[in-house]
């Protein structure tokens, strides 16, 4: 009996082995298609043991040893996953691979994975056909949402899978359908996501007998009718989105029988009646039926819900009052009751928690003033009002608080000033007051707000003058302050408002000239400035702008209109003291005081200009006959020629033109100038200096100097003698090459074309040349301050140096295959050459 324990003991065990083994390539398959996607993740799936695939990461196995689950997602992984060999996994029940980035299509041998239950496909980029998989008997769980498929889906396939817990295809591409009637039949349904994957139609009444459902989400289709009864018997559902569809009719009887929803959302639709069968959903988090034409009165109840944080109701026909408990007793965060016909005050406790980030109730009838609680909300980061009824002065702290991104008051009855606590606003990039009673003046302090990006303070009764501090708004690209009290001057400070596109000051008591530095603003569009007391000529600056509307009518401005601004009609009506040649409406301006008053600042200025000329005139014949002088004592004293080929000029011709108006360059030891001779012919000629000292006026004689310096500049001559600017006597292309290996060689060695230690008559390409005889002479000539990793590098560059200097300019290599060889040679990597070298070439 024991040796039969033991046979049965090793049949098992080699029954075991082949299992695995066989799944291990299988997998190991898997890993090397996406082994490029991210290593890491499969770095464990190697084999070391017989155990190997069990101890895989996200590889689980059965009791046999045989792989059971892959659980791959959210790994970053792409490319095409190999589902071809997939179903070689016989134990296989789990597969899932979502939110990653896989791609290519699925194969129909998806469908011999007979066993699995689970299949997570979603959140990647597939594409093409999702294939039939009606096999696939045993699956409870089904994720193919947000893959990229497209065409038709075979829905048809679910009538084999009745055993489906999860059912999830929004978010693709399919070919329109109407609600398909294999969905409806599958009872065991707890989650149904059809969101945005072209259902059609009518939801069928049969939905009622998927009782199990927790969530259904079919939005963003094109969904019609009414909401069917039958959903009523849903009574485990928790979530129910069927925003953006076409969805019409009231909300059915027995509706707020759903007592278990938490989220509802059926806003852009065309659903009508009141919110009465909602009126028990004391469960509800969130509420958005925006968008909508829904009428009647909010339930007061709502302000009775402990878990309501978010509640939409924009855009319908809602009357009445706000529930005025609302938020007093759950962490609310959002509301959104704007474009509906409500009446009454602001519930006051909506904040209560210090939660609430947004509220929003523009366009409606509300009145009362602000409640004095929001002026301590800590976490609101938008307050919209707009156009109501409201009344008041605003509660100090809501200026102020730090979060804050827009406050909008505008078309309501507010009263009172912008308290200084508008500094605290650090947030705050958006100030709509426009149309109400608001006072006094603005608050220096408003320049603190650095955020702002518009300010609409119009039609109101502010008044004194407008800040200097708004200069330091740098981000304003809106400033309407029209039709209030403000006086005294524009401040100059605006120039500094350098986003500014919209600028409106019409109608205030403005005064003073208009500040020039308004046509230094570079995103200017629209100018209004009419209707105030603004005096002096308009601005030539204004010119330099491209504005859409310009108007400066209504104002005391005098003088000449810019030509460039005449095409801006009626904008400067208004304005008795201004006077143009071009507006036929205006008086022409050489009649007017002021145009005599140019006349005779241009005669004065001519008339001077011309006495400046003369003078100059006489000075510069002065300096020609003296300099002409000096030149010819130079000739005598300084000059010496030597030519290294045969010239048709003697130093009578060259002398009158070294001057300094013909100067073209200065080097170590001399200046070069540029001749013209008689006969066309351009020269180069070079004067040499006492001393690197010396001026341009120096006449002492080279000549004269040390033996030293002679024997250099006999040097020099020969040097380039010996270039010969091996050019053979003709310019071309191969002489700039030479020119470009002296260049290469400078920067390598770190010498001067000329140097005493190359010896007598010879010059960097003779030496350069005569230091080739080995590996280390050729290292040594190597420039010291080149750094030791760069070393091999500078001497690929010397190569190609020695290339261009080649003494028959028909070997030298042309200078795109001079640009290939430095290419070669890694350029980048001799970056630290060329810094190092950087004084010298800056004094070539």
């Amino acid at each position: 009996m024991s040796r039969n324990f033991g046979f049965l003991s090793l049949l098992v065990f080699s029954l075991f082995s082949f299992v695995s083994s066989s799944d291990l390539q299988v997998l190991l398959n898997i890993k090397s298609s996406l082994l490029n996607s991210n290593p890491g993740v499969l770095a464990s799936w190697k084999l070391n043991s017989v155990s190997a695939p069990c101890s895989f990461t996200g590889v689980t196995c059965d009791a046999t040893g045989s792989v059971k689950e892959i659980d791959l997602s959210r790994q970053a992984l792409s490319g095409k996953f190999p589902f071809a060999s997939l179903c070689d996994l016989k134990s296989l029940q789990k597969l899932s691979l979502g939110f990653n980035s896989l791609s290519g299509t699925i194969p129909s041998d998806i469908n011999n994975c007979t066993n699995l239950t689970y299949l997570d496909l979603g959140n990647n980029l597939f594409s093409g056909t999702f294939p039939e998989f009606s096999s696939l008997s045993h699956l409870q769980y089904l994720y193919l949402n947000n893959s990229a498929f497209s065409n038709v889906f075979p829905w048809k396939s679910l009538r084999n899978a009745k055993r489906l817990v999860v059912l999830s295809l929004g978010d693709n591409p399919f070919d329109t359908t109407p609600f398909p009637e294999e969905v409806v039949s599958l009872k065991s349904l707890t989650w149904l996501y059809l969101s945005n994957c072209s259902i059609a139609g009518k939801i069928p009444p049969a939905i009622g007998d998927l009782t199990e459902l927790r969530n259904l989400e079919i939005s963003d289709s094109d969904l019609t009718g009414e909401i069917p009864p039958e959903i009523v018997k849903l009574t485990k559902l928790r979530q129910l989105e069927l925003y953006n569809n076409s969805l019409t009719g009231k909300f059915p009887r027995g509706f707020g029988s759903l007592t278990n929803l938490t989220r509802l959302d059926a806003s852009m639709n065309y659903l009508e009646g009141d919110l009465s069968e909602l009126r028990s959903l004391t469960n509800l988090v969130s509420l958005q039926l925006f968008e909508n034409k829904l009428s009647g009165e909010i339930p007061p109840e709502f302000g009775e819900f402990e878990d309501l944080v978010n509640l939409s109701l924009y855009t319908n026909n809602l009357t009445g009052p706000l529930p005025q408990k609302l938020g007093s007793v759950s962490d609310f965060d959002f509301i959104d009751a704007s474009e509906n016909h409500l009446t009454g005050p602001i519930p006051p406790d909506m904040c209560k928690r210090g939660k609430m980030k947004d509220l929003l109730l523009l366009q409606n009838n509300l009145t009362g003033s602000i409640p004095e609680s929001y002026a301590s909300c800590l976490t609101l980061e938008r307050f919209r009002v707009s156009d109501n009824s409201l009344n008041g002065t605003v509660p100090a702290g809501l200026w102020g608080l730090p979060k804050v991104e827009i406050i909008d008051l505008a078309v309501n009855n507010f009263e009172g000033p912008i308290t200084a606590d508008v500094k605290n606003a650090k947030m705050l990039g958006t100030l709509y007051l426009a149309f109400n009673k608001f006072s006094d003046e603005l608050p220096e302090e408003i320049g603190d707000v650095e955020a702002l990006t518009k300010v609409e303070l119009n039609d109101n009764s502010f008044s004194g003058k407008i800040p200097s501090s708004i200069g330091k708004l740098k981000g304003l690209s809106s400033l309407k302050i029209q039709s209030n009290g403000f006086s005294g001057n524009i401040p100059d400070s605006i120039e500094s408002c350098s986003m500014l596109s919209d600028l409106n000051m019409a109608q205030n008591s403005l005064s003073g000239e208009i500040p020039h530095t308004l046509g230094s603003l570079p995103t200017l569009n629209a100018l209004n400035l009419s209707d105030n007391k603004l005096s002096g000529r308009i601005p030539e600056s204004l010119s330099s702008l491209r504005l859409s509307l310009l108007d400066l009518s209504k104002n005391m401005l005098s003088g000449r209109v810019p030509l460039s601004l005449s095409s801006y009609k009626g904008s400067f009506d208004g304005n008795p003291g201004l006077c143009s040649m071009t507006i036929k409406s205006f008086n022409r301006c050489i009649n007017s005081s002021g145009s005599h008053r140019d006349t005779r600042v241009f005669v004065l200025c001519l008339v001077f200009g011309l006495l400046i000329l003369l003078a100059s005139l006489v000075f510069y014949l002065y300096l020609k006959k003296s300099e002409k002088k000096e030149k010819r004592t130079l000739r005598r004293e300084s000059w010496s020629i030597k030519s290294f080929r045969r010239m048709s000029f003697t130093e009578d011709d060259i002398i009158d033109s070294i001057k300094e108006e013909n100067l073209i360059g200065r080097g170590g030891c001399g200046d070069v100038y540029r001749v013209l001779l008689g006969d066309g012919k351009e020269l180069a000629v070079k004067h040499l200096r006492r001393s690197s000292t010396d001026s341009f006026s120096s006449a002492m004689p080279i000549l004269n100097e040390k033996e030293g310096r002679s024997k250099e500049f006999e040097t020099e001559v020969q040097t380039l003698s010996s270039i010969q600017y091996g050019y053979a006597s003709k310019v071309n292309e191969k002489c700039d090459v030479y020119s470009f290996g002296v260049v290469l060689m400078e920067l390598v060695t770190g010498k001067k074309p000329i140097e005493a230690e190359f010896g007598e008559s010879k010059d960097i390409v003779n030496w350069v040349s005569n230091n080739l005889k080995s590996k280390e002479s050729v290292m040594e000539i190597v420039d010291k301050k080149i750094g030791e990793m760069y070393r091999e590098d500078a001497i690929k560059m010397l190569r190609v140096a020695i290339l261009c200097t080649a003494r028959q300019p028909g070997v030298r290599p042309t200078m795109r295959s001079v640009v290939q060889m430095i290419e070669d040679a890694e350029p980048c990597r001799l970056m630290g050459i060329v810094i190092s070298k950087e004084s010298d070439v800056k004094s070539k």
